[in-house]
């Protein structure tokens, strides 16, 4: 699973398109959930890299 990061909240999604504009969000039936313009999105995270309980100080 995926979390778009946007300044106005979280979408989770289980695939994505990257194309020129943005990225298409879909979910485990591979339905388009939203699309998100790369102005808008903060961050496109791998929710099992972000769970993982190894973290990083820096």
């Amino acid at each position: 699973m995926f979390r778009a990061i946007l300044s106005e909240g979280q979408i989770v999604c289980k695939e994505y398109d990257r194309n020129d504009e943005g990225v298409d969000l879909y979910d485990e039936d591979e339905q388009f959930i939203a699309f998100v313009p790369y102005t808008s999105l903060n961050a496109l995270i791998d929710e099992d890299v972000y769970n993982e309980d190894e973290r990083s100080i820096m």
